[in-house]
């Protein structure tokens, strides 16, 4: 009777034994997953920063290679004036009469002197201004980033990014973050984030924002108050504008909302990951180039 129970005691350790390992497997087998998507979502970011990387630094190229033409002209024409001035002076060698005969031209060619050299000296200071500004626009750009990734640290990973490209900066936030389905009213976790958002316009006045709403492409049942994806991405977006507003230093001139519909998609809209991408609120900030542009029309 002892040999029997004994079996029977050995037989539950190896069924129990055999449980535990397979809860183990399944428990790994999920972290192994969850591991990946994380993987997949880095590169994806990795690939994202790189690319912004990129056409800022073109743009950045661009710049420089107007400015270094700018300095050829304005090389040019300073060879030009001493040219002028060494036809004055020999005019100056030749006999009074001479002088005399030719003192209208003279007086002519010393204005076209003063008036090149003033529209150089002028060109020089705009192309040094320029070029300060555009130092100073892009430390600000950097700065901004760092302020706003500072400022929602705690919402990243959770359907928001902040990234820089072609001279902006990028808010996405996802749907899930915002709103509930079908719906323009922001949840308490979606107005956290907008008001640390909020903070940071408030201290960058001179900073403009576009706040775009996006949705899938799954046809819209209208219903109530709403009639399209065009009229809910648009609602969503002036959603987002009210409650940055509640904080008062926010400038109002400083914000504009406009709904973007399906029509612009970051993600392939044929399955349903792709289409939670593509709900979403995009907050874009970029300077005022205002100084720039008028340095450059001149």
């Amino acid at each position: 009777m002892k040999k029997y129970s004994f079996i029977v005691l050995l037989v539950l350790m190896v069924i129990v034994s055999s449980c535990v390992s397979t809860k183990v497997f399944n428990d790994l087998e999920s972290r192994y997953s969850v591991l990946k998507m994380e993987r997949r979502s880095l590169e994806k970011s990795r690939d994202s920063t790189q690319q912004a990387f990129d056409l800022l630094n073109q743009k950045w190229q661009e710049t420089e290679g107007y400015l270094q033409r700018s300095r050829d002209s304005v090389s040019e024409g300073l060879s030009q004036l001493k040219i002028l001035r060494k036809e004055y002076a020999l005019l100056e060698q030749n006999s009074d009469q001479k002088i005399q005969e030719s003192i209208g031209a003279n007086n002519a060619l010393l204005k076209e002197i003063a008036v090149k050299e003033a529209q150089l000296l002028a060109r020089s200071e705009r192309v040094d201004q320029l070029e300060l500004l555009m130092s100073e626009q892009k430390e600000a750009l950097l700065e901004l980033k760092k302020r706003l990734s500072d400022a929602l640290l705690n919402f990243e990973g959770k359907g928001l990014t902040v990234e820089q490209r072609n001279g902006k900066v990028y808010i996405s936030m996802e749907n899930k973050l915002l709103f509930k389905s079908g719906s323009w009213n922001v949840g308490s976790q979606g107005q956290e984030a907008l008001g640390q958002l909020g903070t940071v316009l408030a201290e960058n006045p001179d900073i403009v924002v576009v706040i775009e709403g996006h949705t899938d492409n799954v046809p819209f049942s209208p219903k109530e108050a709403l009639e399209s994806n065009w009229d809910l991405s648009t609602k969503r977006a002036t959603a987002v504008v009210k409650i940055l507003l509640n904080n008062e230093s926010v400038l109002p001139q400083n914000l504009t909302a406009a709904g973007r519909s399906e029509y612009v998609p970051i993600a392939p809209n044929n399955n349903a990951t792709g289409r939670a991408v593509n709900r979403r609120i995009e907050i874009i900030l970029s300077p005022q180039w205002d100084e720039i542009n008028a340095l450059l029309n001149n």
